[in-house]
């Protein structure tokens, strides 16, 4: 008789129920260990929805210029929401997709990314201050998180449609994705094929984002903090605010990208000129667009204050 066909002796027998036992204790050491590891959630915000969508629930109007958006409170507040809808679940952090011009960081996007458990990643401001690679960015990071078992849900704050893929991606590793919006005062702002896809759905009304929203007044007018009402201030105060935010930013952007702009003197680029004529409207409380003079007079402040550095 062929030896392959003989049945089993008790010795072989013995192997295999050895065999058995060791792959079952290996089984359980497995199930052991990951009913022992807690899940893990993120927050994804696309902050360009959260602004249009919040500042419309609240002061009725989707320009960013006309409110204020508390960041740092409501991002505390989705935390908590997020503890509480995922009770057993450890936060790994809050990703916050914003648009910037040649993506540098503006002041506000630079507290927040010094906020604790929060990363901002950035996309391109267009000329029409809309944003590009925003979507892709999302996308990016949940498929990967999911992909690599970081995450075992993803709350989605957002509404475009090209947010589908980015649902579908990290639901083909596992990962459950839930959108939470801002409610709408009519219709929705959230579109429909990423309701379909999402595995739930939470929405936020007025009295949840009313303390988070601060309307911007005549007084405060403007996107900084500026009033065209009383007298131009002076030429030695414009210069001296020019010096205060080089000196600002000197401190918050580091040298390396103070000294960046030498090359260019006496010209600063679109995005970054913009920048400090808004930075420093908030600084003296009054604007400057009326005066090409001051502006001039505010952009030697900054100059002296750089060129004096290196």
């Amino acid at each position: 008789m062929n030896d392959d066909l003989r049945p089993a002796g008790p010795t072989d027998l013995t192997a295999v129920v050895a065999g058995i036992e060791r792959t079952n204790e290996l089984l359980n050491r497995v199930l052991a260990e990951v009913a022992t590891t807690p899940s893990t959630h993120a927050v994804f915000v696309d902050a360009g929805y959260l602004y249009a969508a919040a500042g419309r629930l609240v002061t009725g109007t989707e320009d960013r210029r006309s409110f204020d958006l508390d960041a740092e409170g409501i991002i505390d507040a989705f935390i908590e929401m997020a503890r509480t809808v995922f009770p057993d679940s450890r936060l790994l952090r809050v990703y916050w997709y914003d648009g910037a011009r040649r993506r540098i960081h503006t002041l506000e996007q630079q507290s927040i990314a010094e906020l604790p458990d929060v990363k901002v990643r950035l996309g391109n401001l267009n000329a029409n201050n809309q944003q590009k690679g925003v979507d892709s960015l999302i996308r990016s990071d949940l498929e990967s998180l999911a992909r690599h078992r970081a995450i075992s849900d993803a709350v989605l704050i957002g509404g475009d449609e090209d947010l589908v893929s980015a649902v579908e991606a990290a639901q083909g590793y596992g990962a459950r994705v839930h959108l939470w919006g801002i409610e709408a005062g009519d219709g929705r702002n959230q579109a429909e094929p990423l309701l379909w896809e999402v595995d739930s759905q939470r929405t936020f009304d007025l009295e949840f984002c009313k303390p988070y929203v601060t309307e911007r007044t005549a007084h405060d007018g403007g996107p900084a903090g500026t009033t065209d009402d009383g007298p131009a201030p002076s030429r030695e105060d414009v210069r001296f605010v020019g010096a205060q935010v080089a000196a600002q930013w000197l401190a918050s952007r580091g040298r390396d990208w103070t000294a960046d702009l030498l090359p260019g003197h006496p010209y600063l680029p679109g995005a970054v000129d913009q920048d400090l004529l808004t930075t420093a409207e908030g600084l003296l409380r009054h604007s400057l667009r009326p005066y090409a003079d001051l502006r001039r007079v505010l952009r030697d402040g900054f100059w002296e204050h750089v060129r004096a550095q290196f």
